[in-house]
């Protein structure tokens, strides 16, 4: 009879046993570990607490260091501020001083030219020149504040501003007295003002007689003439030229203010460069004079615009073969 064979049981106890040992130890492990967590929570929460009573002890000092740079601050914008003033205060005074520069340098080359300007105007007179001055007591040498005595027919163009009129208008028709006795007889007079607004309407385009009663209505009329004016003479310049120019006349255009408000300078030059042709002898048939009135030294300060007049004049006297000169004062 054949033995039978004994099973062999694979899940034993002991094998369930060393099952048990190893689950226990995995859960013994993790009830250690989570039992230190609190711990160290605990210990970073002390820490931080500490670090921000630290950080308050400390924000009263930073509040002052703040306070006290924001006033540092103040003070260096109040100074900053002062120091702009006191640049802006300063601007008109070194205006001034350049101004004076430039009227310096100019009268020091109208000084130059008038010599040679005057030297020439005696060899150009004509023989009905020559008769008329010499019916006169004026010799043809003269001129009115050192601009030549050469014309035939003589137009003004005067600057009838506020400004002119307020402190310079005394001055203004003592200078044109002056101008008009250095002519004892011309052949025609115009007045105009800087817009080409005519003192005489009747004569619009037309030459006035010379004879002594025109003269003295001319300067009574001048006593309370004053038609709008925008403060540039460019306006009687060219309506002058355009209204008298003529190839057998000599004319001189004597212009008389202090202030150009225009924009361009070299527009000006050009404008009048072509409605002022050069005759046969290669010289302007239109003189231009010109004669600046200081009235911005007597409203206490010098103005662009009134630089730019000295500039315009200066350029355009020397284009057109007049002179011109910057009075020094407004006296009578």
């Amino acid at each position: 009879m054949r033995r039978r064979r004994r099973e062999t049981e694979v899940f034993g106890l002991s094998f369930l046993d060393a099952i048990s040992c190893g689950f226990g130890a995995i859960v013994l492990l993790l009830v250690l570990t989570k039992i230190a967590e609190p711990t160290k929570i605990v210990e970073q929460g002390i820490g931080l607490q500490a670090m921000a009573e630290k950080l308050a002890a400390e924000l009263p000092q930073l509040d002052a260091k703040l306070e006290s740079l924001e006033q540092k601050l103040a003070a260096e914008g109040k100074r900053l501020s002062e120091a702009e003033q006191t640049l802006a205060s300063m601007r008109p005074q070194a205006r001034a001083l350049e101004a004076e520069r430039a009227d310096a340098q100019l009268e020091a080359e109208a000084a130059s030219a008038i010599e040679n300007r005057l030297a020439l105007a005696r060899q150009q007179l004509t023989d009905e020149m020559k008769r008329l001055y010499a019916s006169g007591t004026r010799r043809p040498s003269d001129s009115v504040g050192g601009i030549p005595v050469d014309s035939e027919y003589i137009i003004f163009v005067i600057d009838t501003s506020g400004s002119m009129h307020g402190y310079a208008w005394p001055t203004v028709i003592k200078k044109m007295t002056e101008t008009l006795d250095l002519y004892p007889k011309v052949k025609g007079l115009q007045i105009m003002n800087d817009m080409g607004d005519y003192m005489f309407s009747q004569y619009a385009g037309d030459w006035i007689p010379d004879t002594p009663g025109r003269r003295k209505a001319i300067i009574s009329r001048m006593a309370s003439w004053q038609p709008f004016s925008n403060s540039s003479p460019v306006e009687g310049i060219t309506r002058a030229i355009r209204a008298f120019y003529a190839e057998d006349k000599k004319i001189s255009i004597y212009v008389f203010g202090d202030e150009f408000t225009g924009n361009s300078i070299q527009s000006v030059l050009d404008t009048v460069a072509r409605i002022n042709p050069r005759g046969s002898d290669g010289k302007p048939q239109v003189r231009i004079h010109a004669v600046g009135f200081p009235v911005q030294f007597a409203r206490n300060g010098i103005r662009p615009t009134g630089v730019r007049f000295a500039m315009l004049m200066r350029a355009l006297c020397q284009q057109n073969g007049g002179t011109f000169v910057g009075l020094q004062t407004l006296e009578q």
